[in-house]
């Protein structure tokens, strides 16, 4: 076998990470079990894949920059010969297929190996899908990684680090990864050739510790992971005192003066230079079904897509499309079950895998997103976003939203301006869903005011408005 596919835990059903570093998995009891795995976060080989509510769930991260065609259509021949043919593309941009089983993964396995798609292992270093290919990339993101990655393989002895570890390399452009939370984070800055390192969030929340070279930046992370390695193989960003941490690299003066800039949206054209543009679509709500992605990449290849990446928020980027050839593709696209514009409200809808694919999740998450997109869509404006999470877990967007939904074994819980696991404002039962959701609709639709945003109107009328419609609705 070329590679072997990573199985993720429902309760990371679509956060994106990958999971164990190999150094972890080899000292991992389970890694070698023949058995499902029922351990959240952890992140054992083919013989023992996670177990879900819909089977087997396995998670793949190709070792390449993106697919062919050929390569993508064998995929979704796999799944659906193995599992029950869902595909979901990850908030990271990682492959999930669900709906295998113990007998069905040896098959799984060598169709993956036969289609030579090699999966990432060992640490999940994550860049932009389009590093290497967008003209206004500050700096070269996957040449540094390449670099890191080399460096991490030749520490000697091998760390023991967390099974969702993940180190962030962005060198800016038009699809970065500002949202993604990150243990460690390298961001290019300003034409200056210089990386800020930074550890334990997201691109405006993770604490800064020094703007570095690349020569530098390499051991700086080096040093990190030594540091993680040193407090405990459980240890995360969050756990480093990044006080003494910057007093052993070079501060700079402007540390904390660069602004973070709102990422360009991953669904629609993205233009590279005058003849070139990419094409980026999204599965409705991140999932779509292998019959039908087998008939849209047919139609693909016609045009002449001769490669795939998938990107962040659940995004799927198609490269070699002809410029006079994206209108009929996008048509084709949405006939297929793909998001296709920028503007669509169903783009900020974000549900987990919901009732029926995850065992844990109390309601069907999907179908409410599709009843918000139907009578709530003032909220969708693109200003914020709605979590529908399934349970407390928050696996489909674990930071903090304007709004979420979060299922409850009576009803549902209503939390504003956090995550699934905040304090909620309300609670509505359980068959008052696609009303309270109205109620939010309408509220924004009143009480918008000329020029401002969902999210701006709800941070003006505060929690208690917020809760008095739900309760009305």
């Amino acid at each position: 076998m070329k590679g072997s596919f990573m199985v993720a835990a429902d309760a990371e059903t679509m956060t994106g990470h990958t999971c164990l570093s190999q150094e972890t998995a080899d000292h991992d009891p389970l890694a070698s079990s023949p058995l499902p795995s029922m351990v959240r976060g952890a992140c054992p080989s083919l013989s023992a894949p996670m177990q879900t509510g819909d089977g087997l769930l396995v998670r793949l991260r190709p070792s390449t920059p993106g697919l062919t065609v050929a390569q993508c259509r064998a995929l979704a021949e796999a799944a659906q010969r193995h599992g029950n043919g869902l595909i979901e593309i990850t908030a990271r941009g990682n492959l999930q297929l669900r709906g295998m089983t113990p007998d069905s993964m040896a098959g799984l396995a060598a169709d993956i190996d036969r289609a030579d798609i090699v999966p990432e292992s060992g640490i999940a270093i994550e860049v932009p899908p389009l590093s290497g290919l967008d003209p206004s990339e500050i700096a070269d993101a996957r040449l540094l990684a390449e670099r890191l990655r080399s460096a991490i393989d030749s520490i000697d002895p091998k760390p023991l680090l967390a099974a969702k570890l993940a180190i962030i390399v962005d060198g800016g452009g038009q699809l970065v990864l500002d949202e993604l939370s990150a243990d460690i984070r390298l961001k290019a800055g300003d034409g200056r050739q210089l990386w800020r390192l930074a550890i334990a969030g997201t691109q405006a929340t993770a604490t800064p510790l020094a703007d570095l070279t690349g020569d530098q930046a390499i051991p700086g992370v080096i040093t990190l992971l030594k540091t993680l390695a040193a407090i405990g193989p459980r240890a995360r960003g969050r756990d480093l005192d990044a006080a003494s941490l910057q007093a052993q690299f070079p501060l700079s003066p402007d540390l904390a003066s660069r602004e973070t800039i709102r990422p360009a949206p991953a669904v629609g054209v993205i233009p590279l230079d005058g003849e070139r543009s990419v094409l980026g679509l999204r599965p409705a709500f991140g999932q779509i079904s292998a019959q039908y992605l087998i008939r849209f990449l047919g139609i693909a290849e016609a045009a002449g897509v001769r490669e795939i990446r998938t990107g962040p928020e659940h995004s799927l980027l198609l490269l070699g499309l002809p410029l006079v050839r994206i209108e009929s593709i996008q048509t084709a696209a949405a006939a297929c079950g793909f998001q296709t514009r920028i503007d669509d409200p169903a783009n900020y809808a974000i549900p987990c895998a919901g009732a029926g694919a995850c065992a844990s999740a109390y309601y069907a998450t999907r179908e409410a997103a599709a009843d918000l997109v139907e009578v709530g869509a003032d909220l969708l404006d693109g200003s914020l976003k709605v979590h529908l999470s399934g349970c407390a877990k928050g696996c489909a967007h674990p930071s903090p939203t304007m709004l979420t939904i979060v299922g409850a074994a009576t009803g549902y819980a209503i939390v504003v301006n956090g995550s699934s696991s905040s304090e909620p404002v309300a609670y509505i039962h359980k068959e008052d869903l696609k009303s309270a959701l109205a109620a939010l609709g309408e509220l924004v639709r009143e009480h918008k005011a000329a020029g401002e945003s969902a999210q701006q109107c709800l941070k003006r009328l505060g929690r208690d408005a917020i809760a008095t419609a739900l309760r009305q609705g």
